[in-house]
C-alpha cells in the first residue's frame, strides 16, 4: 500500500519571514502564506473564502526565504505536511499544520526601490537559485490569469 503526503499552494505572504538558528547551527525559516478560493453560490452571490497556512523551511532554503520574502510577495510552495503537538502554559494540549518546504518560488517582483539583487528567486533541496529574468523583461501583471492551455509542458 503506497501513501503521499504532498501539499502544493500559491498565494501571499503574510508575515515577514523569521529566520532563528537551531542549537545545531542549522536555520529555520517560518513564515505564513494566505490562499484565496472564490465561487458564486446558489444564489448567484459571489463567495470568497481565505484558508491561511503556516510553512516552515530548512538550512540553506532557509536563509534564501528570510533574504527574499516579504509580507505581500507572490509565493508558490510544495512540500509536505506535517502536525506538532505542544502543552501550552494553561495545560491544553495544542496541534499546529504546517507545510514543510521543500521547494519555494517567488513569483512576483519585488516593489520599487526594494534594492538591487532581488529580483525573484526559485529555491529548493537541489538547487539554491534559478537564473534571473533580464531586466528588460516586462513586468507580469499579477491579475493576470494563467490559463493551463498557456503552460509549455
Amino acid at each position: 500500500m503506497y501513501s503521499l503526503n504532498r501539499a502544493t499552494i500559491l498565494g501571499n505572504v503574510t508575515r515577514d519571514p523569521e529566520v532563528r538558528q537551531i542549537p545545531s547551527g542549522q536555520s529555520v525559516c517560518t513564515f505564513g502564506v494566505a490562499t484565496n478560493r472564490s465561487w458564486t453560490d446558489g444564489s448567484g452571490q459571489r463567495q470568497e473564502q481565505v484558508e491561511f497556512h503556516s510553512v516552515v523551511a530548512w538550512g540553506k532554503l532557509a536563509d534564501i526565504c528570510g533574504q527574499y520574502l516579504a509580507k505581500g510577495r507572490k509565493v508558490y510552495v510544495e512540500g509536505r505536511l506535517q502536525t506538532r503537538d505542544w502543552e501550552g502554559q494553561d495545560g491544553v494540549k495544542r496541534y499546529r499544520t504546517e507545510i514543510i518546504a521543500d521547494n519555494v518560488i517567488l513569483l512576483d517582483r519585488p516593489p520599487a526601490g526594494a534594492g538591487e539583487g532581488s529580483e525573484g528567486f526559485a529555491a529548493g533541496s537541489a538547487s539554491s537559485s534559478a537564473p534571473r529574468p533580464p531586466a528588460d523583461e516586462p513586468a507580469m501583471d499579477p491579475e493576470t490569469e494563467i490559463k493551463v492551455e498557456d503552460i509549455p509542458f
